[in-house]
């Protein structure tokens, strides 16, 4: 059989493998293999004056465990993810409550939401990066203005708010995110219980907390857990905006392990830091899962 007819046969086939081996192929090289060799490398450690991997056991996993600098980091991942959710679920569920309606260039107010979430977040810290610099600053200029900060205060060279600096250029691109969630399932529940709500005189306040937040409970949960996921490998505006500082005040875990991988040639302990990272991840997730009971 020529391969021409082999291929023909598989593009008409019925079977599900053919239209899956594509997928299969780039879960294999760029999820499966580099796993497992992660894994494998957290057994070994590369020693630059010999130009070596050596095998040495358990010595990457149990220096975790005396590491000061990662329980400091894994405490700013914890503080990072638990602040960004907050305001970017509160934010995202007032915005997509003002945007439920059909009034005139609501649709076009929506449609502009996905501007931000196409923007690389490199640029957007770089952006941050100049919008909160003391001496120019328009973010910077604003907050002195309200007497919010200090004249000539660097945000981001002050370890008590440096942190809140980055979490400003994080909630900015992606609240629009949950905005566009939470607005799907808003714009899904069906509108009999309002009407009856409104009939019995219920309030604004009783509908949505009696009807609209138990109706959404599902999507909500999956607003968090996809945004969850992401937040806890918070990397990218960080790197830009503080390189992990000033001091550790703004050092996560993903910062960190490429710290360790790349600037100290680590590469042995650096992917068990990212191990690490995964199985807080993996295990933070599913017991989200089983609590709000998300049936995917």
């Amino acid at each position: 059989m020529s391969s021409s007819t082999l291929v023909r046969r598989s593009v008409i086939s019925d079977h599900p493998l053919p239209w899956l081996m594509p997928l299969i192929a780039i879960l294999l090289v760029f999820t499966i293999f580099p796993l497992f060799y992660n894994l494998w490398l957290s057994f070994h450690e590369y020693f630059p004056r010999r130009r070596s991997l050596n095998y040495v056991g358990m010595a990457n996993w149990s220096q975790i465990v005396s590491d000061t600098r990662f329980w400091q980091a894994l405490g700013v991942t914890f503080v990072y993810f638990i602040v960004a959710l907050t305001i970017e679920l509160a934010l995202g569920m007032a915005i997509a409550l003002l945007l439920d309606a059909e009034e005139f260039g609501f649709g076009f107010l929506r449609g502009l939401l996905t501007l931000t979430l196409v923007i690389p977040p490199a640029i957007v810290g770089m952006m941050y990066l100049l919008m909160e610099d003391p001496q120019f600053g328009v973010l910077s200029y604003f907050l002195q203005m309200v007497g919010a900060l200090g004249p000539d205060t660097p945000i981001l060279a002050t370890p008590s708010l440096a942190l809140a600096g980055v979490l400003f250029a994080e909630i900015w691109q992606w609240t629009p995110f949950m905005v566009l969630i939470l607005l799907a399932g808003l714009r899904a529940l069906p509108s009999e219980p309002y009407e009856a709500a409104q009939i019995d005189g219920a309030s604004a306040f009783q509908t949505f907390t009696k009807l609209t937040l138990p109706m959404m409970s599902k999507v909500i949960a999956i607003a968090i857990l996809i945004r969850g996921m992401d937040l806890f490998r918070a990397f990218d505006y960080v790197f830009v905006m503080t390189s992990g500082g000033p001091g550790t005040s703004t050092y996560t875990l993903s910062l960190y392990a490429w710290q360790q991988t790349f600037s100290f040639v680590k590469w042995g302990y650096g992917a068990t830091l990212s191990l690490v990272t995964l199985a807080i991840i993996v295990v933070m997730a599913n017991v989200f899962i089983k609590v709000a009971k998300v049936k995917w």
